[in-house]
């Protein structure tokens, strides 16, 4: 197969839809000699896929077409006719905002969620316009759109009124290459000498958004737990500054502990696995995911997770998590108390939640993506079942 991959959405390499595209790719590696990969890519971004050069084409996409507004345009004048200059048989973007109208070859869509459509105030008004009424229409002009759980696929077909038949859920993967448990005292000493973090700490890993990963009620939570336990304890954020972020700094500031909450900013990849594995307890209480990795590359670092089971995380964490009501600040403060409080309380959520990601790797999903991408194509092309796509593209 000829493969094309939009990688424009990936905002400098620091969202969770950057995550997803950088892994897939990586996945995708060792399928490289039986499949030619193309790779759309800002001229910026050239070094975070510094990994693929020798193996896949990437096409440079001119810089003046990073502003969101500018990547649309780009993804519904340029990129159809790169895609049919390069014959492509079947192109993949990766996000629902980016879905073309022009039909160059098959098209795969991912969405990773439809949070702005359950969370009150996620988004301005145009772009939940642009969510509610353009991306509807674009959907279903795809011949295949992947889910990346069921969840996600309920909200498909809920707000987009998409049948079931042209989805096909694809859990994300977890590298396991870089998040298993490593040396605690390593990476206790790494964060103290990098962050001069030395007690105890719950980490969020997020960006900071609000309302929809709702920092301010954890802030809160974290305020009365250290009024109840007088413990040393601090609160670590971990992400960079999104929609919403004043509030967030406005909450901090006002804390009578915030001299012992630390925002970090956006954590780059190789630092990652060291938070985590430093971290004594994450907390993951947003509002709404349509997946929600952190809480799985905190357990696959070995830390105890407590989490909400807003959207697909209940799906996703299962019973390896501490579940709270994340718009019940008394429920984030007590499971944030008993852990705390009680290390084998936090040992046994370790150990279930390192049995719980083994159900999560890229590879698995790397092959349930090329599968969709054969299903995609055999539509498009009116391909019996059963036939070896292979033979007819080489046909």
């Amino acid at each position: 197969m000829k493969i094309g991959l939009t990688t424009s959405v990936i905002q400098r390499g620091q969202t969770g839809i950057a995550q997803y595209v950088l892994a897939l790719t990586r996945a995708f590696e060792r399928h490289a000699r039986r499949h030619q990969f193309t790779l759309f890519v800002l001229e910026d971004d050239f070094p975070l896929f510094d990994f693929a050069r020798d193996i896949m084409q990437i096409v440079p996409v001119p810089e003046r077409f990073r502003a969101p507004m500018d990547d649309i345009i780009w993804h519904q004048t340029q990129l159809p006719g790169l895609a049919r200059k390069l014959q492509l048989d079947v192109l993949h973007i990766p996000s629902y905002r980016r879905m073309i109208w022009s039909r160059p070859c098959a098209l795969v869509a991912t969405i990773h969620d439809l949070a702005p459509f359950r969370v009150a105030g996620k988004y301005d008004w145009k772009r939940m316009l642009y969510g509610r009424v353009i991306a509807r229409i674009l959907a279903r002009r795809q011949d295949e759109i992947i889910a990346v759980s069921e969840t996600t696929a309920r909200d498909i077909a809920t707000f987009f009124r998409l049948p079931y038949k042209h989805m096909s859920v694809v859990y994300n993967g977890v590298d396991h290459t870089r998040f298993n448990p490593g040396s605690r005292e390593e990476a206790k000493a790494a964060v103290a000498a990098r962050h001069g973090i030395r007690d105890p700490f719950f980490l969020y890993v997020a960006r900071l958004e609000h309302p929809a990963k709702n920092h301010v009620r954890l802030i809160t939570a974290f305020n009365q737990f250290k009024v109840d336990t007088q413990s040393p304890w601090q609160l670590v954020l971990a992400g960079g500054d999104w929609h919403g972020a004043e509030e967030i700094h406005a909450k901090i500031k006002e804390s009578p502990f915030s001299s012992e909450i630390h925002c970090v900013g956006f954590v780059a990849e190789p630092d990652l696995p060291m938070l985590y594995r430093a971290a004594d307890i994450f907390v993951y209480p947003s509002l709404y995911e349509g997946f929600g990795l952190p809480p799985l590359e905190a357990m696959a670092c070995g830390c105890p997770v407590i989490s909400s089971a807003r959207g697909a995380l209940g799906e996703v964490v299962g019973d390896a998590a501490a579940i709270v009501d994340p718009e019940n600040i008394a429920t984030i403060r007590w499971q944030m108390t008993r852990l705390a409080k009680d290390a084998d309380l936090r040992e046994k959520w370790i150990a279930v939640g390192l049995t719980r990601i083994d159900r999560f790797h890229w590879q698995r999903a790397a092959s349930a993506t090329l599968n969709v991408y054969q299903r995609a194509i055999a539509k498009r092309r009116g391909i019996p079942a059963g036939v070896a796509i292979e033979d007819e593209l080489s046909r």
